[in-house]
């Protein structure tokens, strides 16, 4: 014979225990949910840090090459408007010299880079 309260407790506990397999199964829900999200938007991520990575060794590359351009054009101006320096220049690549000068080279060792 079945209890009077009995009845009214197991319901309630059944209840109980189905409240709780509802906030469990929501909760996995939000964290799928999240997991989803984020694969969507992780390799976009890692896109974007790479792109900015390649965008500042691009930019460090432009001033190098600006650096090099005002060096050469420095040169082409010296080259059109000084002739001391044009006939330095000249004598330097053709190895040759004045009469009665005396040259002194000074020789970079090898593997060492002239800037």
């Amino acid at each position: 014979m079945d209890h009077p309260g009995y009845g009214d407790f197991r319901a309630r506990r059944e209840a109980t225990v189905w409240q709780q397999l509802n906030r469990i199964l929501r909760v996995l829900l939000v964290l799928a949910s999240l997991l989803v999200i984020v694969s969507l938007f992780l390799p976009q991520y890692k896109k974007l840090k790479q792109s900015r990575s390649e965008i500042e060794a691009l930019q460090g590359q432009v001033g190098e090459q600006k650096i090099l351009l005002t060096r050469q054009m420095r040169e082409v101006n010296l080259l059109k408007t000084d002739p001391i320096y044009l006939e330095t220049i000249a004598r330097d690549r053709l190895d040759l010299m004045k009469e009665g000068e005396t040259i002194f080279r000074i020789e970079q060792p090898r593997g060492t880079a002239r800037k």
